[in-house]
């Protein structure tokens, strides 16, 4: 089952679409929480979580929504930051009734989506970022230097260029999004104490050679509460998924290994010490 939609939200139609069962009260673990998708810069719902959605809402509600400026949702005389974004997808789970939802986002979805957590935390119920850093300096720099001068040139032929054209109510404005994704704001990031403080379970995945830097994924992992022995101390609540062979730009391409990795986090609770 799936339906699209468009919620206004101040000067944004923005889009959305809902798959999977209406009803998940009765999945092991889920309690009826649906799982909203958050993309990542210059993707879309399609683009980055079409191969994904089958196994995702298989047997749990998915709703999934292009940012401003991306996939069927229109752009706006605004700079694209974590703090607006947000604010726009608190419109829309206010819009569709949702009132506790777990959240899935990756790279500047993961920077919405931990701006969700920090800020409006009555919204989620457990936290999957991929791809994403909490402080500046969890980023490799190469990646934010490339996106800042990116022009439409650069990515002509590409899925991304392709996409938008064909969805967007705007297809002549692919520059200025690259533009606004150029000086996305982060809004700086988050302390140590704030990300300790996300009370939300969370999983963080990370490509093994992605721009995300691997001591930063585990500095987030031991602020979460892991890097402990789990055989004597249980299974953290939070937890850290290194996908292999994984850049920035593949993030979610093992298809198979991030399902079963997201939805196991989703449904388990996490195993108590066997050891004495």
């Amino acid at each position: 089952m799936s339906t699209t939609g468009y919620a206004p939200v101040g000067d944004l139609q923005m889009y959305y679409e809902v798959h999977g069962p209406a009803d998940t009260a009765d999945t092991a673990g889920t309690a009826g929480v649906p799982l909203l998708l958050l993309h990542g810069g210059l993707f879309d719902i399609d683009l980055q979580f079409g191969a994904l959605l089958p196994g995702l809402s298989a047997a749990r509600r998915v709703v999934a929504t292009d940012f401003q400026g991306h996939g069927r949702t229109n752009d706006l005389d605004r700079p694209l930051s974590a703090a607006a974004l947000a604010g726009d997808v608190v419109a829309l789970l206010a819009h569709l009734g949702l009132e506790r939802v777990d959240v899935f986002g990756n790279s500047i979805g993961g920077a919405v989506a931990l701006h969700l957590a920090v800020h409006h935390p009555e919204l989620v119920r457990k936290l999957v970022v991929s791809s994403v850093s909490f402080s500046p300096d969890g980023m490799r720099p190469q990646n934010a230097e490339a996106v800042g001068a990116m022009t439409v040139d650069m990515i002509e032929g590409t899925p991304m260029a392709e996409s938008y054209r064909a969805k967007s109510p705007h297809p002549e404005g692919l520059q200025g999004l690259l533009d606004k994704l150029g000086s996305f704001d982060d809004g700086g990031g988050f302390t140590d104490a704030q990300i300790e403080g996300i009370a939300a379970p969370t999983l963080m995945t990370v490509g093994d050679c992605d721009a995300v830097r691997l001591d930063h994924a585990l500095r987030f992992l031991r602020l979460r509460g892991g890097d402990v022995n789990g055989d004597f101390d249980g299974v953290p609540a939070s937890q850290l998924a290194v996908l292999p062979g994984t850049t920035h730009f593949t993030g979610l391409a093992r298809t198979t290994l991030v399902t079963d990795v997201v939805t196991t986090f989703l449904d388990v609770e996490p195993a108590p010490p066997i050891a004495g």
